[in-house]
C-alpha cells in the first residue's frame, strides 16, 4: 500500500502545515524535517505570459522571491538531502550564486544539462535553445551519496566471456595519463613475470618509467584476475573487470531527451491525459524519475514547492515515495488532483509501464488558511481569533490546535494546556471588549477574570500593564502580538 500523500493548494504558498493553520513552518506533517528530497521547477523568469505563473517580473524581485524559499528548503532537508532545481539561462548562474550562499559552494554538487529540445527552433531570433539547466545541491556534502546507474542490459564493452560464462572486459593493469609515472607512487614500480618468464616492467609508449595501479601483495592476491596479451610491442598486462561484479557507473551531467525525455515527451504525457493541451511548461515523468532514482529510496520523502502540473506527484506515487506538494495556482484544482485520481486509477502514461504501475494508494488535498501576517510583521486584517490562536498554539507545542477538544473553553482565552505550561490569547476581544484598551491588554483586571491554572502561564497579548518583577513573582511570562509571535 502506498503511503499517503499531502496536497496543498491554492493560497498555500507561505504553508506546508496539514493541519489547517497558516504561517510556513520547517516541519513536515509528522513534525520531522524532509529527510530525503526536494524537486522544483520554479517560473524561469524567462518573460514570457504563462497562463498559471506570473512569469515576468523583474530579475531583482525574482531573486527576493526565491531567496527565501530556499532558506526554508534547506531548512527542510536533513543534513544528507538533496535539493534539484531546474531552471534555464535566464536566472541560472543568478540562481547559483544564491544557492551558494544559502547551501555553502561546498555543497554544490554539479550543474546538469537536460536536453529539453529534440530538434532546433526555427523561429529563434539569434539561438535555438536546446537545454535546461538543473542546479543539484546537499546540505552536508560528507553525508550526502547518490546511486549509481545500473543497467538490465550487459554494456557492449563487456566483451568477454570466461570458461563459465560470466562477461568482463580488460582494463590495463599499467597505469595511464598524468598518473601514469613512476615518480607519483614509486613503490608501484617493479616487475612482474609474463608468462614466457620476461620481466615485465610498466613502460609508457614513449618509453619512459610509469607504474602499476595494484602493489606487489594484490598483484599476488588477485592474480587470477590478471590476463597476458602479447602484442607487436610485447607483453601489456591487464585484469578483469566483470559484469556481476559492477556497481554501476556514475551519473553524468549531461542527460539526453532520449534516455530521460523532452518538452515534447511531456506535452503528450499531459495531452493524452486531459485530451487538451493544458499546461505549457511541464517536466517529463522519465526526467523526475531519474532525479528520484538517484537521490530517493522508496518511502523516502519528496517534496516539491512548485508543483505545478503536479508530475513529481505522480512520478513519487507511482515509484513508492511518500510526497509532499504545494501550489498557489488554481491549478492544483483543476491539474493536479485530475491527474493524481487518474495515477491512482492506474493510468498507462509516462513511466507506468517502466514501474509496472497498477494503481492504487491514495492522497490527502488540503486548503490552508490565508496568510496571518504582512510582509512587515503585522497581523492581517480579518484574522480571527482561531486562526491566530493556532497559529501560536503550533509555535508553542508543534502539535495541531483543535479548539473542538476544549468545549468548556470555546470563547475562552485559554487555548489549553501542554506539558504543565498553560498558554492564553487576548486578541479580537475574546472578552466581550474591543476597545484599543479593552480586553486585548493584560491588566490586573483582565488577570483575575482568566481561567486559573496552578503552573507557568504564558499571556500573549497587545501590551501589558503589570510590571515585569510582579508577573514573574506570579509565575507569567507575556508575549506581545505580533512583535513576539513567530511569523515563519
Amino acid at each position: 500500500m502506498l503511503a499517503t500523500a499531502k496536497i496543498a493548494s491554492p493560497k498555500t504558498q507561505k504553508c506546508l502545515k496539514p493541519h489547517g493553520t497558516s504561517g510556513f513552518r520547517h516541519y513536515s506533517p509528522n513534525g520531522h524535517c524532509i529527510k530525503d528530497g526536494v524537486n522544483i521547477d520554479p517560473p524561469y523568469n524567462t518573460g514570457a505570459a504563462f497562463e498559471h505563473y506570473d512569469d515576468n517580473v523583474s530579475h531583482a524581485t525574482w531573486l527576493s522571491l526565491m531567496y527565501p524559499r530556499l532558506e526554508l528548503l534547506r531548512e527542510l532537508l536533513a543534513d544528507n538531502g538533496s535539493i534539484w532545481i531546474s531552471i534555464d539561462d535566464t536566472e541560472c548562474h543568478y540562481l547559483k550564486v544564491i544557492c551558494d550562499e544559502i547551501f555553502g559552494r561546498e555543497n554544490f554538487i554539479a550543474g546538469i544539462i537536460w536536453e529539453k529540445a529534440d530538434s532546433p527552433k526555427m523561429d529563434a531570433k539569434l539561438l535555438s535553445s536546446r537545454h535546461d539547466h538543473i542546479l543539484l545541491y546537499t546540505k552536508n556534502i560528507e553525508l550526502f551519496s547518490i546511486k549509481k546507474i545500473t543497467s538490465i542490459e550487459i554494456p557492449k564493452h563487456y566483451n568477454k566471456t570466461d570458461d563459465n560464462g560470466r562477461r568482463y572486459y580488460l582494463k590495463p593493469l599499467r597505469a595511464m595519463g598524468v598518473d601514469g609515472y613512476r615518480e607519483k607512487r614509486p613503490a608501484l614500480y617493479f616487475p612482474i613475470q609474463a608468462p614466457d618468464g620476461q620481466m615485465v616492467y610498466p613502460k609508457n609508449q614513449d618509453g619512459t618509467d610509469s607504474r602499476w595501479r595494484w602493489s606487489k601483495e594484490k598483484v599476488e592476491k588477485d592474480k587470477s584476475l590478471l590476463e597476458w596479451i602479447n602484442g607487436k610491442n610485447g607483453w601489456s598486462l591487464y585484469f578483469r573487470i566483470y559484469w556481476d561484479n559492477s556497481d554501476g557507473t556514475p551519473p553524468e551531467t549531461l542527460w539526453k531527451q532520449e534516455d530521460v525525455g523532452s518538452n515534447r515527451t511531456s506535452k503528450k504525457e499531459v495531452k493524452d491525459l486531459f485530451k487538451i493541451d493544458i499546461f505549457a511548461t511541464p517536466k517529463p515523468e522519465r526526467l523526475i524519475q531519474h532525479i528520484l532514482t538517484l537521490a530517493t529510496n522508496p518511502g523516502d520523502i519528496v517534496l516539491d514547492s512548485f508543483l505545478g502540473s503536479g508530475t513529481t506527484a505522480a512520478v513519487a506515487q507511482k515509484m513508492n515515495r511518500r510526497y509532499i506538494g504545494i501550489e498557489i495556482g488554481e491549478h492544483a484544482v483543476t491539474h493536479v488532483v485530475p491527474r493524481l485520481k487518474k495515477v491512482i486509477d492506474g493510468e498507462e502514461g509516462g513511466i507506468s509501464k517502466a514501474e509496472n504501475w497498477q494503481g492504487g494508494g491514495g492522497f490527502s488535498f488540503f486548503r490552508l488558511g490565508e496568510e496571518i501576517f504582512t510582509a512587515d510583521g503585522r497581523i492581517q486584517k480579518g484574522v480571527d481569533f482561531k486562526t491566530l490562536a493556532a497559529h501560536i498554539w503550533m509555535e508553542a507545542t508543534r502539535t495541531p490546535y483543535k479548539r473542538s477538544d476544549l468545549k468548556d473553553t470555546a470563547d475562552s482565552p485559554l487555548l489549553g494546556v501542554y506539558k504543565d505550561t498553560a498558554y492564553y490569547l487576548l486578541y479580537n476581544g475574546i472578552l466581550g471588549d474591543k476597545r484599543p484598551q479593552g480586553g486585548n491588554v493584560l491588566t490586573k483586571k483582565i488577570l483575575s477574570i482568566l481561567p486559573p491554572f496552578n503552573g507557568l502561564r504564558i499571556i500573549y497579548g497587545e501590551s501589558s500593564r503589570i510590571c515585569p518583577e510582579n508577573l514573574k513573582a506570579m509565575n507569567i511570562i507575556f508575549r506581545q502580538t505580533p512583535k513576539e509571535i513567530p511569523a515563519n
